[in-house]
Parts: structure tokens; C-alpha cells; sequence
């Protein structure tokens, strides 16, 4: 639909300043509350049958009733629209629903440019560049704090009863608590569906970890709807294997193999770094426990001398290092590391460095909100090998996987 150089001369023949098109009382504004309101007139035309002050006999019973005022909140402030009415109250609104209390222009942008990781300052200087307004920062925090209701709202929807595989991991970031900057993680818990497909599940925060606190989210998760979870990939957080056995007591828990060998070479010389990783690797990629278990004497005889606590550490946790060794090579790539969820907080990472810290819980827990949702829409696929992954689940945990 083209609009006539005509009438776009006759609309702007006032314009002299910004503020003339997007300001309070500004052309955008009016333009936007009489479309909206002709809009509204013409739905409810079509629902009922007839046009306003239709003369003559109508096709239905329902008649126009009168209007009801509705505030929006717009890019310009609070504009106020009429709300047609009809009798039998069977009118839906469309172009503004019942509920809706929003009309947004700038929003969107304000939203796009905040889920990237910019700050107020940086958006009000990216819309001013890009399109000459000036947008206060308290309209950006109003558009932001929107985001308060569906970050709840995602937090509590209900889940699905089985996962085959969920990683938890935690990312680390500085938020002001009682007048201090402090360090706190952020936990998420990203998970492979049954249909092979990634879904981040939650996101949590709290200073310290340990088994109150992981029993917390477990029950959280159960709550939520989730029966039985197959493996419970981890980089060694305190606590969690105590935890997951009190509330999912058949699961079973995968260390990150990627982890244990960086912990294990953090303070190798970098002379013998080489020798040791690829002694190491023999051990994880051995074809059987029984191999495994071989592959680490034979790393402690020779290691053990100069670096005592490497093997120490393996044998301590080896209950946690070897679940995944009863799959094929192709299937221990998905499920022996974290490395899916580590892709996930370097992206949040790389999003997060304009922000230097945090002034609450809630402001980051926002951000990081909406940065995951912007990276779950590239989610599109299911994992490589997932069907032969999922074949090997069945046959080794039988009933519990839901074919």
C-alpha cells in the first residue's frame, strides 16, 4: 500500500525539529493511536457484519456498544487509544491485544542491541547515531525491565519428564552486593532432549556451591516435571554428585574429561606438558574401563615421582571419570565433556565483556537471559550421531529411555 507524495507533504508540513516527529505529542505518536484506532474500527466491522451507521437491515444480532479507554506505552509516553465496544462482548482485539499494554518502535531495537551485551550508554549512543533521536536512559531501562516477567516465566515453565544427558556448569561474573563488587556464578543447565536436540533447562546464582544448594536446583528441576536423567555431565562441582543421588538416585554422573586434564597440567612445567597430556589421552581414550584402568598405572608409574597428585586425582574420582565408557568413541564425544555448555558461556562471555560488573542479581540474570535466547535460536539441529547415541541409551538403560 503506497502512501501519495501528497499526503506525506500535508503530514509533515508542521515538521520543523525532531521532536516534531518522535517527540510526546509528535507525528509518530498521533499517526500510530489513529491508525490503531481506524484499525480497531475495522476489525470490529468484520466481526459483526456491518460498517458504523450502517442504515438497513444488519446480519447479525450484535451491535456496536460504545468505546473503553486503554493506555499504551509507547517510544513517545503514555498514549491514550479508544477501544471499541460491541454488545454480546465477543470483540478480540488484533492489532492491540486485550492484554497488551505495549506498542513498541524503538523497543525492539533497544531489546536487539541489549540481548548483544551493550550498556544504556551504549544503546542511546547506537540509536542516536543510527537514527538522529535522542532516547533517554530511562526509556531504556523501562523497555529492559520488561524482560523481568518472561525471565520468571521461562524460569518456572513446566519441563519435559526424561532427558537423556544434562550439563551443568557455571559461568562467573561480578555483581554489586551490599555496596561491593563480588564475584558470583551463574549457573545454567543445558540439556539434550530426546529428540537430540539443545535446551538450556535453568539459570541460577549464588556465591557458593555445595550439596544444599545443588538439592536445591535438582528439587527445583523436579518440580518443574523432570523424572529420570540419564547422565549428569559436570566440570567436579562441590557438592553435585551427593546431591543428584538424593533426588535422581539413578543417575549417573560424568566428570568433564576436558577439565580433568587442564586441572590436571595446571601446574605441569610447560617442558612436560606435552608428554603428560598425551599419557593422559591413553587413559580416556581407552576402549574399556579395564583398558582405562591399565593405561593409569602405567601414567602413575611413570608420572607419579614428579607429579603425585595427577593420578591421585583420577583414581579419587574414577566412579565419575568412567560412565562414558561404555559408548562408542563417536558417543563419548558428545557426552565425555562439557564442552557444549562451554560454547554456550563463551558466547555469554563475549557478550558480557562491555560489562565491567553488574548493580544487582536481577540486572544480570536479564542480560543473560536474553543473550541465551538469542543463541537458542541457532539451535536448529540435533547433535551429530544422535540417533545411534539415543539406540545405545536403549539398549543400555532398557525401559527408562521412552522410544
Amino acid at each position: 500500500m503506497a502512501i501519495t507524495k501528497e499526503v506525506l507533504d500535508e503530514l509533515l508540513k508542521e515538521y520543523k525539529r525532531p521532536d516534531d516527529f518522535y517527540g510526546p505529542d509528535g507525528l509518530i505518536k498521533q499517526l500510530s493511536k489513529a491508525l490503531i484506532e481506524r484499525a480497531m474500527q475495522a476489525e470490529l466491522t468484520e466481526q459483526i457484519g456491518y460498517e458504523k451507521n450502517e442504515v438497513g437491515e444488519k446480519q447479525s444480532g450484535n451491535r456496536r456498544n460504545g468505546k473503553s479507554s486503554k493506555t499504551l506505552r509507547t517510544d513517545q509516553g503514555p498514549m491514550e487509544i479508544a477501544v471499541p465496544r460491541d454488545r454480546d462482548g465477543e470483540y478480540d482485539p488484533q492489532i492491540i491485544a486485550k492484554h497488551q499494554r505495549e506498542w513498541r518502535g524503538f523497543d525492539e531495537k533497544i531489546m536487539a542491541m541489549y540481548s548483544h551485551g551493550m550498556t544504556t550508554q551504549g544503546i542511546q549512543a547506537t540509536i542516536k547515531e543510527i537514527y538522529n533521536v535522542d532516547v533517554s536512559s530511562g526509556l531504556v531501562s523501562r523497555v529492559t525491565d520488561e524482560v523481568k516477567g518472561l525471565v520468571e516465566e521461562w524460569r518456572n515453565r513446566p519441563l519435559e519428564p526424561f532427558y537423556p544427558v544434562i550439563f551443568f556448569d557455571a559461568l562467573r561474573v561480578n555483581i554489586r552486593d551490599e555496596g561491593h563488587v563480588t564475584k558470583k556464578a551463574i549457573y545454567l543447565a543445558l540439556s539434550i532432549r530426546l529428540d537430540g536436540q539443545k535446551e538450556i533447562l535453568g539459570m541460577w546464582i549464588e556465591r557458593n556451591e555445595g550439596s544444599k544448594f545443588w538439592m536445591g536446583i535438582l528439587n527445583e528441576l523436579k518440580n518443574r516435571g523432570v523424572q529420570d536423567i540419564l547422565l549428569a555431565a559436570v566440570d567436579g562441582l562441590t557438592g553435585f554428585p551427593d546431591a543428584i543421588q538424593a533426588v535422581f538416585p539413578k543417575t549417573e554422573v560424568q566428570l568433564c574429561i576436558v577439565h580433568m586434564v587442564r586441572n590436571s597440567v595446571k601446574y605441569v612445567p610447560y617442558k612436560d606438558r606435552k608428554a603428560v597430556t598425551t599419557d593422559l589421552k591413553e587413559i580416556y581414550l581407552a576402549p574399556s574401563e579395564g583398558a582405562a584402568a591399565a593405561a593409569l598405572e602405567r601414567f602413575a608409574e611413570k608420572w607419579s615421582r614428579k607429579y603425585p597428585a595427577i593420578s591421585k586425582s583420577w583414581q579419587n574420582r574414577w566412579s565419575e571419570v568412567t560412565p562414558f565408557m561404555k559408548f562408542s568413541p563417536e558417543i563419548r564425544k558428545a557426552i565425555y565433556t562439557t564442552n557444549a555448555i562451554e560454547s554456550v558461556n563463551y558466547n555469554l562471555q563475549r557478550n558480557l565483556k562491555l560489562r565491567q560488573s553488574f548493580p544487582n542479581d536481577e540486572s544480570a540474570m536479564k542480560l543473560i537471559f536474553m543473550i541465551l535466547q538469542r543463541i537458542s535460536k541457532r539451535w536448529t539441529m540435533p547433535i551429530r550421531n544422535w540417533g545411534e547415541a539415543l539406540h545405545q541409551f536403549a539398549v543400555i538403560y532398557g525401559d527408562r529411555v521412552p522410544l
